[in-house]
């Protein structure tokens, strides 16, 4: 009786252990699959995730990059008789808040010159906007405190329907020290000739020519 009772205990203890080992061997399966796939991942091979890495890669090499400004040709042949170009100047000037210098313009022969114009004031902020539109050495030390340009506008008729638009920009920063302020001429980026014949076609064609 103690033999056939010792022997019922030891096969309900074998039967718990293989349903225990079989449910445990269920778990490692399910473990070693997941770590298999997530393993799998060699120097050219990301698994099932192909949006980084070599087969796909998520930087971004210059798309959407802003595009570069296409520079218009100084002087510009525009397409208009002198008098609507002339006209055109004086408005843009005047949209552009530059005041046409009388004295030193030359209406009859096509030229037409705006005054000095303070574009940018204050010791803070004058010198990134100043280099914006002039070629600062860059040892340049200075403590620029104004900057300002003056513009001068030639139109010479090519024929009755068109003409070629040269313009000038002199460009002048202004430093302040112990012995007062003093305006210095700098070499111009070619900035404000730009922006100046960007408005001035866009004005004649209803149109602006660069983006």
């Amino acid at each position: 009786m103690k033999y056939q009772s010792f022997v019922l205990a030891l096969i309900l203890l074998l039967a718990g252990s293989i349903v225990a080992l079989g449910q445990g061997k269920g778990v490692d399966t399910q473990s070693q699959r997941i770590s298999d796939n997530g393993s799998n991942k060699g120097a050219a091979n990301n698994g099932a995730k192909t949006d980084v890495g070599t087969r796909g890669s998520g930087i971004n090499f210059g798309k959407d990059k802003t595009r570069e400004r296409t520079m218009l040709p100084n002087p510009y042949r525009l397409t208009a008789r002198r008098d609507v170009i002339m006209k055109a100047v004086a408005e843009v000037m005047r949209d552009r808040k530059l005041i046409l210098d009388e004295a030193s313009s030359k209406a009859d022969e096509g030229i037409l010159v705006s005054q000095p114009y303070t574009f940018i004031k204050g010791a803070v902020v004058t010198g990134p906007e100043l280099n914006r539109y002039a070629s600062i050495i860059t040892t340049d030390t200075r403590s620029w405190t104004r900057g300002r340009y003056t513009i001068t506008v030639e139109v010479q008729p090519i024929d009755g329907a068109s003409a070629n638009i040269s313009v000038n920009a002199r460009i002048e920063g202004r430093t302040d020290g112990p012995t007062g302020g003093e305006w210095i001429s700098l070499p111009s980026s070619g900035e404000a000739e730009q922006e100046f014949l960007n408005a001035l076609i866009g004005n004649v064609t209803g149109a602006s020519p660069t983006p």
